[in-house]
């Protein structure tokens, strides 16, 4: 357990705990002697990122196999969806290609929006338990915008490389209620990345947490159960019924899925669109506000624990 002391530039982990792709960031980041402090630091998280993708760009095989297995159980969700929508037309509102267009995106984003677990925060935790956090808190470089900067890579990646050829399978195979207007897929984007910015900041805390606990597998079970129960993976959100449904769209995992969906779908539309990116938007300044009070709150004092 490390609970750091005094450190006011808290600076996170390289990836490959200090070598390699991490300290390529920084090498590609060094900043020329007309460079400003602003300038730098948007080179080096810029070069984080790009590092992120590479990072993940490099593990073909496991790519080829989680693109096999969105698909396998994307067919398979589907095919039960609609068994459902047969038997409960305009379920949550949806029709039946709406239904079946939720399932495929959401094998879609899988991956990138982390929803079944994966990202930056086994990492971290494992550095927080063996004391190497020590180390990245000295580095003159922001913690939590670090691993922001990592993780956008890494969803990036997993968003083209897994996302991608799913939903273009699901597309050829049934009759999926895509949009056709360009500002739509736009807007659908815009929402992706607000999505993971809340997922980063909802796992960020969790991360956190290995500060104060023996073994974060705990939390880490439930905060996955959680993501998975109330992002919608399971069932679209709107399906919920009463003030059950309604309570669980306003929790920060419906950030994460449910809502990028509907603005595909068009259900969010023009104010209804605006009040939906300033829902996502709220959860993710408030959860990275939240990470950095818990950040500041584990440095306060310095205790390493296991060497």
């Amino acid at each position: 357990m490390w609970l750091g002391s005094g450190l006011l530039l808290p600076a996170p982990a390289l990836s490959g705990h200090g070598t390699g792709a991490g300290q390529s960031a920084l090498r590609e980041a060094t900043p020329r002697q007309s460079d400003g402090k602003g300038e730098h630091e948007m080179r080096l998280y810029a070069a984080v990122a790009v590092n992120g993708f590479r990072r993940y760009a490099t593990y073909r095989v496991a790519t080829a196999a989680g693109v096999f297995t969105n698909t396998v159980f994307g067919f398979i969700i589907a095919y039960t969806f609609i068994a459902l929508w047969s038997e409960r037309p305009h379920l949550g509102g949806y029709d039946q290609a709406q239904a079946l267009t939720f399932v495929w995106v959401s094998q879609a984003l899988l991956a990138a929006c982390a929803l079944l677990g994966g990202g930056f925060q086994e990492e971290l935790q494992e550095r927080i338990r063996s004391g190497d956090i020590a180390v990245d808190l000295y580095r003159p470089v922001d913690l939590q915008s670090w691993w922001l900067a990592s993780e956008l890579g890494r969803a990036a990646f997993q968003l083209l490389g897994r996302g991608v050829v799913p939903l273009a399978v699901g597309a050829l195979a049934f009759d999926l209620a895509l949009p056709a207007d360009p500002l739509t897929w736009l807007a659908f984007l815009l929402a992706v990345f607000l999505g993971i910015v809340v997922g980063f900041g909802v796992r960020y805390l969790v991360a956190l947490c290995s500060f104060w606990l023996l073994d974060g597998a705990g939390v880490t079970l439930i905060a996955g159960l959680a993501t998975t129960f109330f992002s919608g993976v399971l069932l679209p959100l709107n399906a919920f019924p009463g003030g059950f449904g309604e309570f669980v769209r306003t929790l920060p995992w419906a950030a994460m899925l449910q809502v990028p969906v509907d603005v595909l779908l068009g259900r969010a539309a023009g104010t209804g669109l605006l009040t939906a990116l300033a829902f996502q938007a709220g959860w993710a300044v408030a959860l990275l506000a939240a990470g950095r009070a818990l950040q500041a709150l584990a440095t306060s004092k310095a205790v390493v624990q296991g060497g």
